[in-house]
């Protein structure tokens, strides 16, 4: 006789997996404005544009927490740290969701 490999869950996996995933997909947008401006894209372009628009009101509070002169070390550690709270925040929220 063979194990059933089919389980009945109750969805807080599915609900758990499917905010880290959303939160993933944040902080993807995220790092990939910041490899766009850190790789020297062409800001005129309208998919930089795009990007640029989609990330920037996810960046929340973050541009301009810190200022250095050198503009692209200004936007890695503050888009870099948006990023890893949509990290952070999307692990908090699965896990409340899963237990």
């Amino acid at each position: 006789m063979t194990a059933s490999r089919w389980s009945i869950t109750n969805g807080r996996g599915t609900a758990a997996r499917v905010v880290t995933v959303v939160g993933g997909v944040l902080a993807l947008i995220e790092i990939g404005y910041l490899l766009l401006v850190t790789l020297g894209a062409n800001q005129a372009n309208g998919f930089f544009n795009f990007v640029k628009s989609m990330a920037e009101p996810l960046a929340l509070f973050f541009p301009g927490l810190f200022t250095f002169v050198n503009k692209t070390w200004e936007t890695i550690v503050n888009y870099g740290l948006a990023a890893v709270f949509w990290l952070v925040v999307a692990g908090i929220i699965a896990r409340l969701v899963s237990s």
